[in-house]
């Protein structure tokens, strides 16, 4: 694991600014979409390449020199803002965005299909050329390189990026609570005040998610997304709440400052590790499934293991009269670029595993793998179209497996 810690170092200072980003089907080749390279957001572009914000230019571009060092791999790229709608006066609505190209194609590790999933950093450092960056990208290889760089930045789930070191803006987002309410962000006099003594757990934060996003009239998979939305909101409203009083005052020595940023991204980490489960566990209940009757959460299944769900109880999983047939297991992992396989054991009277994800795409040959191991993705409806076409037809919504599940008899 050198490389990667000696990596972060290097690249760590003070002086360089970090995008990270899990690569989706869309970045990368695997959903055959033919995207010029893994996407920026402007605002990002326009802060590190101040040169490319030039709206008196039609299409202005950039080029520099990009390091994939964890694959060795050295391009010139090109940064380019399509400007046509500040120049073409016949177009009602021309062209108002950003791209990368030049990228070299299947080639590259950030097109690469198989690194679909994969934790990246673009660190990025003012170059020889004023204005102009060279940029230096680690893309993960496997999961263990991933906790490395969480350890640094905190969570990255799919479809979301930061900034690191991050802006208070970006640390906290301070956007005022609208009379009516299309945000969860919560205002101060909203927060519990048994929560600022304690920091709310997460079952407490997804309820209160519920509450705010009853949703109800809504299927489970747009649902379950518009939840984790809020209860992101909720978690980082009262993080705002708790933390930045103790940021404004400041610390008397740097063990200090360490122990408290520890707190917060440990924190982070802890939520996302339980967040996707726990509001699977509220839309089965609100769907009519009884725990401990038509499923179990947590249970141990054999020789202390511990899968998320067992269908239709755990009684019924310990029955050796009951068909195995009529078993379900569904694992709930945020991504699962490499930590499907950790599913593979976890109840051995069921070979068949479903697995719960909001990772946006996998490669073919991935799915491949997976499909022959006997796992069954189940993907919200809302992010299918970020995988293979081939692939698609293969996934499960969630609303799907409940259906299924519903039809499975109950243990006596």
């Amino acid at each position: 694991m050198g490389d990667i810690l000696e990596w972060l170092d290097e690249h760590g200072g003070p002086d360089l600014t970090w995008y990270v980003k899990r690569l989706s089907g869309n970045d990368t080749l695997a959903n055959g979409s033919h995207q010029a390279g893994p996407y920026i957001p402007r605002e990002i572009l326009f802060r590190v390449l101040p040169a490319l914000n030039r709206q008196d230019v039609k299409n202005p571009d950039v080029w520099f020199n990009l390091y994939v060092d964890s694959h060795a791999d050295h391009r010139q790229v090109r940064a380019v803002w399509y400007n046509n709608h500040y120049h073409d006066t016949k177009a009602k609505r021309g062209r108002d965005e950003t791209r990368v190209t030049n990228f070299g194609g299947g080639a590259s590790a950030l097109l690469d299909p198989e690194s679909t999933g994969a934790l990246t950093v673009f660190a990025f450092r003012a170059g020889e050329t004023p204005g102009v960056p060279d940029c230096h990208v680690w893309v993960c290889r496997h999961e263990t390189e991933e906790d490395f760089v969480e350890d640094r930045v905190g969570p990255v789930e799919p479809g979301k990026w930061l900034l690191w070191p991050p802006t208070q803006s970006s640390l906290f987002p301070t956007d005022a609570q609208p009379v009516v309410r299309t945000s969860c962000w919560l205002d101060d006099n909203e927060i519990p005040a048994a929560w600022r003594l304690k920091f709310p757990s997460g079952a407490d934060i997804v309820r209160r998610a519920v509450e705010l996003r009853d949703d109800s009239s809504l299927d489970p998979d747009r649902r379950l997304l518009r939840r984790r939305e809020c209860e992101f909101e909720i978690f980082r409203s009262v993080e705002q709440a708790i933390e930045l009083p103790h940021i404004i005052v400041g610390f008397t020595n740097v063990d200090g400052f360490v122990a408290r940023a520890q707190t917060i991204l440990q924190r982070r980490k802890a939520r996302s590790g339980r967040s996707l489960e726990l509001h699977a566990r509220e839309i089965f209940i609100e769907e009519r499934l009884v725990e401990n009757t038509h499923f179990a959460h947590q249970p141990v299944s054999e020789g202390g293991k511990t899968p998320d769900f067992l269908f239709p109880s755990v009684t019924a999983y310990h029955d050796m009269t009951f068909p195995a047939d009529r078993l379900r297991m569904l694992a709930v992992k945020t991504t699962c670029r490499d930590r499907w396989r950790q599913i593979l054991n976890e109840a051995n009277r069921i070979p068949a595993k479903h697995l719960l994800t909001l990772q946006e795409g996998v490669s073919e040959t991935q799915f491949a793998e997976m499909t022959q191991a006997g796992v069954q993705l189940v993907v919200p409806a809302g992010l299918t179209d970020k995988f293979p076409k081939t692939v698609q037809p293969h996934l499960q919504t969630l609303e799907s497996f409940i259906g299924d599940v519903r039809l499975l008899p109950i243990a006596r």
